[in-house]
């Protein structure tokens, strides 16, 4: 594997854009030594490696929403091959709690950035919509490990949800007309009741990020 990397300086332009403080950034920064092999960058291979992944029907959106671009806090699309750690940092940050001192609009700033995350897993043509077979893609894969659903059900199941969102959000639509798909606006609205701070964990990466604190690399 090497020598271990020495630990980097922090400045505080890396504080401030990925929100953790010194401590909280040396933890990820061994947890993401571990996961590199003690390289300076990460690649898919490296987290389809992780097993805690293995069961998790999602296992795909996950691993590519490290290496999509739209996910950086920047205006970019597209997929990166590998990520380095200030890369590696920037999706963490998705999962970042919310600061106790956050005012009202900086909490909805924050909500809006995770809610734009998990829309950004689903949309996978990068089109701003989730599209009906988007949509079939992660009900199967939600549904895949009973092992006892067939595929038409699948289908028919994600047919009757879209159906119902198209109804809500465009209640007004005709019989003949087709509903393109879930945009963002769309998505808020479906989640609106959702507590992002219990949900959006990634106890994969062995990171607990209520505290940010690294566990140890299991085999």
């Amino acid at each position: 594997m090497g020598a271990s990397p020495t630990r980097p300086e922090y400045d505080a332009d890396l504080t401030e854009k990925s929100g953790f403080s010194k401590e909280q950034l040396n933890n990820l920064y061994r947890r993401f030594q571990q996961l590199s092999g003690n390289k300076e960058t990460i690649s898919r291979e490296d987290l389809e490696c992780i097993s805690a992944l293995d069961d998790n029907p999602i296992r795909k959106e996950i691993i590519s929403a490290f290496f999509d671009k739209r996910n950086q806090h920047q205006n970019e699309v597209g997929c990166f091959d590998e990520i380095n750690f200030e890369q590696f940092l920037m999706v963490m940050s998705h999962f970042r709690p919310v600061s106790s001192t956050a005012t009202e609009d900086e909490r909805k700033a924050v909500r809006r950035q995770k809610l734009r995350f998990l829309f950004n897993m689903h949309d996978t043509d990068n089109d701003g919509k989730i599209t009906l077979d988007e949509y079939r893609t992660v009900v199967e894969e939600l549904l895949s490990k009973s092992g006892t659903i067939e595929t038409e059900v699948v289908a028919s199941i994600a047919d009757a949800a879209m159906l119902e969102v198209a109804s809500t959000n465009v209640p007004h639509m005709g019989p003949d007309e087709f509903y393109e798909g879930i945009t963002f606006e769309h998505f808020e609205q479906i989640l609106k009741d959702l507590e992002m701070e219990s949900k959006m964990h990634i106890r994969f990466l062995d990171v607990n990020t209520a505290t940010m604190h690294c566990g140890k690399l299991t085999s």
